[in-house]
């Protein structure tokens, strides 16, 4: 037997394994004198400091080394099929890469080839490792469209640099949060039927049926007309978002199904409303539908959930019947705080056509009590079998908007609504889908459908 017979391959991890060692030396080396120079004693932060400095070119290169071990074949690769045509491509050339990962920056000389029947260049890696056109990776994409639906873009751009040592403009935060908002669709962002009746089965605790609340309201949030850059842009406007909130209510906790707030009108509420009702188990369920008095969210909650129990909020309810007493009887006097509290006591009982009849025999102060009083009693009329609260309590239904209020704050209110804010219809429209992807725990399913059509074929 020859020599070079009992010669055996080197195991590809063992080459690794020294791989890193030459890079942990470099490291060292290029730390050493900072840390060991004579007289010098750096505290904690500053050491810290110092690996923060140095870490991203040592994993960047570690990185590197990583995938040039595990893929030398892939590497080597002379032929490869057309991904449109399948005809075999012979290699044209190795093409680097230069990527920005969140280990660091570091450059990929891959096998590149050409389809001449096709017109078409491709790399097979970049499809097995799912590599990204962009220079920063999908990671770097992902945590820093994260990032820009919680502040401001430009502000986002030097906290994301400040948490993660990696520096990128408030530019690509920004169109990058574009491309991934335009794959956040509604069927994507709620979560699937199986997770819905999964949240269900969380709170079934007694023989009752849980009680599943639908929510729905409108926030306000600041728009403009789209324009390029440093031309005028116009007058801005308020618009509504118009959205619903649905969660279960558990024995001492509330669980969380589906938040969805769009810019849109109310057709496209109803439409969106209505594919997040097919995904429910309304039968196991009871159900109560939350709002104020506005007749657009009744008609569509109504049309989505024919079974479910109608309930007018509590406190917007209220806030009527404080209107009537302050211009009627003077605010904060005897007689208008003992009228507040029997009107609302009343109502609370449903005793709503008591309440009415005694609005109509009620002597109007002037003619703008008149005309609240009016309102008022039009409200109840328009409302009146909605107004139980008594009987809701006992249920174990909701009967306040509170749910909701807080979703709007929380999706709208607190990334929208800053100083100085205005939205593009279509870019605000984007950052609600993203905001209730992340409250829905949808994101990383809106963001790998975003990274799928990313990848090259």
């Amino acid at each position: 037997m020859g020599l070079t017979a009992c010669i055996l391959e080197q195991d590809p991890t063992e080459d690794f394994r020294n791989m890193i060692h030459d890079e942990v030396d470099k490291w060292v080396d290029q730390i050493i004198d900072d840390v060991f120079e004579d007289g010098k004693q750096p505290t904690i932060m500053e050491l810290s400091q110092l690996f923060s400095e140095t870490k991203q070119e040592f994993f960047g290169a570690c990185f590197q080394a990583l995938i040039e071990q595990k893929y030398a074949g892939l590497l080597d690769q002379e032929y490869a099929s057309c991904p449109q045509c399948g005809k075999i491509c012979k290699k044209r050339r190795d093409h680097s890469k230069e990527m920005v990962t969140m280990q660091g920056p570091s450059v990929l000389k891959r096998p590149w080839f050409y389809c001449v029947s096709c017109s078409y260049g491709f790399s097979p890696m970049d499809k097995v490792l799912e590599i990204s056109r962009k220079k920063n990776q999908f990671d770097v994409q992902r945590k820093a469209t994260r990032t820009t639906a919680e502040v401001p873009f430009s502000s986002g751009s030097e906290l994301f640099a400040e948490l993660t040592d990696h520096c990128i403009s408030d530019h690509f935060m920004h169109d990058t949060f574009e491309q991934v908002g335009d794959y956040a669709c509604l069927k994507d962002v709620i979560p699937g039927q199986e997770e819905i009746a999964a949240r269900c089965r969380e709170v079934k605790e007694s023989s009752w049926r849980p009680v599943l609340v639908v929510a729905s309201d409108g926030a306000h949030v600041p728009t403009r007309a789209k324009a390029k850059r440093n031309e005028k842009r116009g007058k801005g406007q308020w618009q509504e978002a118009k959205g619903f909130r649905i969660y279960l209510l558990g024995k001492d906790r509330i669980v969380h199904v589906a938040s969805w707030h769009q810019i849109q009108n109310e057709e496209q509420f109803g439409e969106d409303l209505s594919l997040v009702a097919s995904r429910i188990p309304q039968a196991d369920l009871r159900i109560g539908l939350l709002g104020d008095g506005a007749d657009w969210l009744w008609k569509h909650m109504v049309a989505c959930f024919p079974k479910g129990r109608q309930i007018l909020d509590y406190f917007h309810c209220v806030e009527h019947i404080h209107k009537v007493a302050k211009l009627q009887y003077g605010e904060e006097s005897q007689k208008c705080l003992e009228w507040v509290e029997s009107t609302i006591t009343r109502l609370f009982y449903a005793e709503v056509d008591n309440v009415i009849w005694g609005l109509q025999r009620m002597k109007p102060r002037d003619s703008l009590a008149k005309e609240e009083i009016r309102k008022l009693i039009g409200y109840l009329q328009n409302n009146r079998e909605r107004i139980h609260y008594h009987g809701d309590r006992i249920g174990g239904y909701p009967i306040g908007s509170g749910g909701i209020e807080s979703a709007n704050k929380f999706i709208c209110h607190t990334r929208m609504k800053r100083s100085g804010a205005w939205w593009v219809k279509e870019t605000g429209n984007a950052m609600l889908r993203i905001r209730c992807a992340i409250y829905n725990g949808t994101y990383e399913k809106v963001f790998e459908k975003y990274k799928k059509n990313q990848v090259p074929l």
